[in-house]
């Protein structure tokens, strides 16, 4: 009997909510044939284990189009973290890891593949440590940034950003670039998208955001997920794990 795919959903302590979107947990999905992740303007801490004996920790990148799900791996926990956090978890820049990313030591963290036996206790323990790494001071036109262009999905003009900011257009993109390794409008388009799932999901295939028009949005949603809206809606066989958050957010 082919077992059930079990994707579970915690969101943060308020305390965190600037710098963690969610933890997560998907089960069995080496059986999930197909499988594809689009992208969702997160950046990716996945924990997986192999054999109940090794234990494999890899930061992802930000994603600019779909990709196949590696069915090496049936089992995981991830921590979903907003682009403003990076500085500060890691204090290095991910602009090499776009549509990319790299395997970290494997006791990351001191987890072991122990961790990996309980959602509820590895939630608790990831919680504890990303609170002891903040520190007590973080950017806050940074943080603005990021409140402003989530608030509005990524339809705030990067001239209203750079006033309400003091900071220039071409200070924000190099920051996008710098760190992330993609533009300001780049990662907007990716929000965007996202904010359209959800429309799509219950059937409203035409643009409810600021797109030009049908096809301006057509071609949106076939560069970002490979697919029509009309395709995406129907999400044969739960082939788009995104929409998985959808049912639990």
């Amino acid at each position: 009997m082919e077992k059930k795919l079990n994707f579970k959903l915690v969101e943060p302590d308020q305390s965190l909510a600037d710098f963690v979107y969610c933890f997560s947990s998907l089960q069995n999905i080496s059986h999930q044939h197909n499988a594809v992740i689009i992208p969702n303007g997160k950046v990716d801490l996945i924990f997986s284990k192999k054999n109940d004996t090794t234990l494999t920790v890899a930061l992802l990148g930000l994603e600019t189009g779909p990709k196949q799900i590696n069915h090496e791996v049936s089992n995981f926990f991830a921590v979903s973290f907003n682009p403003f956090a990076i500085e500060y978890i890691f204090n290095d820049s991910i602009a090499d890891l776009l549509n990319s990313g790299k395997i970290l030591e494997s006791n990351f963290w001191d987890f072991n593949p122990d961790d990996l036996n309980d959602f509820d206790n590895f939630c608790k323990k990831i919680t504890q440590k990303i609170s002891d790494i903040l520190p007590e001071k973080t950017d806050e036109r940074k943080r603005r940034l990021f409140q402003f262009i989530f608030e509005s999905n990524g339809e705030i003009p990067i001239k209203e950003l750079s006033e309400k900011l003091l900071w220039s257009p071409r200070q924000i993109n190099r920051y996008f670039n710098q760190q992330f390794g993609l533009s300001l409008k780049a990662y907007c388009k990716i929000l965007r998208f996202q904010a359209s799932l959800g429309h799509i999901k219950n059937g409203e295939l035409y643009p409810q955001l600021n797109f030009t028009d049908q096809s301006h949005f057509i071609k949106e949603i076939k560069q970002l997920s490979g697919v029509s809206p009309k395709e995406l809606h129907k999400n044969e066989n739960d082939r788009f794990l995104q929409f998985l958050v959808y049912s639990q957010k």
